[in-house]
């Protein structure tokens, strides 16, 4: 049985001003603490069942973290996914460096994308395309909220991200920003070129904010054929980013 101390800490490491007291975050479910134990994460504490430890020795040694062994009825009640039989590593949060934008890869970029599972699953879009930094202004979700990590099917691992002034930083950037608006290029038509650069995505209900909208170089736009009145963020991303690729 876990005690009520490691109970008590990964309860409260369900919200965002505990996780950031603690420096520390919840990977839930076989596939995505299997990735964090994989990756370059480390891995503080690991509650598991004897099936999970068994099978995934080899991953969990390397870590040499603490491990506890829990039940699948207890893991689902101190996680936040409707069922667990499998983990929960409470993971060391990394610090949130400043970004360098090379000059010939593509950057993604955040303001103000509200919904965890938009984020979450923004970060996988990436991890499919290749893109591997992201940059999120202050008031977009935090990637660290368990919603996120779980959306994200452990690509989390592998895309780096920074929140922050954006306006800051894209005024530095040397590369063309590209904006996803209402009015702007067709996306079909538009050649993003081989030279790198910096996509930007809005919030889900207003759009890109005037102070990063200022900064955008080339307003772009997915073409509606039909009667919806938008596109969900993430899907918008995909299509973006799908257009860039084919074009590459």
């Amino acid at each position: 049985m876990l005690s009520k101390a490691i109970a008590q800490l990964v309860r409260s490491l369900h919200q965002k001003k505990y996780r950031q007291q603690e420096n520390l975050f919840l990977v839930e479910g076989a596939k995505s603490v299997q990735e964090v134990l994989s990756s370059a994460f480390r891995v503080e504490l690991l509650l598991a069942t004897d099936a999970f430890i068994t099978d995934n020795t080899a991953l969990i040694s390397p870590q040499r973290c603490r491990v506890e062994i829990a039940t699948p009825d207890e893991l689902t009640r101190l996680g936040t996914l409707e069922s667990n039989n499998a983990a929960i590593a409470v993971v060391q949060m990394r610090p949130n460096t400043p970004p360098t934008l090379p000059p010939n890869q593509w950057t993604l970029v955040l303001d103000d994308v509200r919904d965890p599972g938009n984020l979450g699953t923004i970060l996988r879009i990436a991890d499919w395309y290749g893109i591997d930094t992201i940059l999120c202004s202050a008031t977009t979700a935090d990637v660290y909220n368990p919603k996120v990590i779980s959306a994200s099917k452990g690509s989390f691992t592998r895309i780096q991200w920074w929140y922050g002034d954006l306006e800051a930083i894209l005024k530095t950037a040397r590369q063309p920003i590209f904006g996803a608006f209402l009015d702007g290029e067709d996306v079909h038509q538009l050649t993003f070129g081989t030279a790198g650069g910096l996509i930007v995505l809005g919030n889900e209900a207003n759009g890109i904010g005037p102070s990063v909208e200022k900064l955008i170089t080339h307003r772009v736009t997915i073409p509606r054929y039909g009667l919806a009145e938008s596109l969900n963020v993430s899907i918008a991303t995909a299509v973006l980013l799908d257009n860039l690729r084919r074009g590459q």
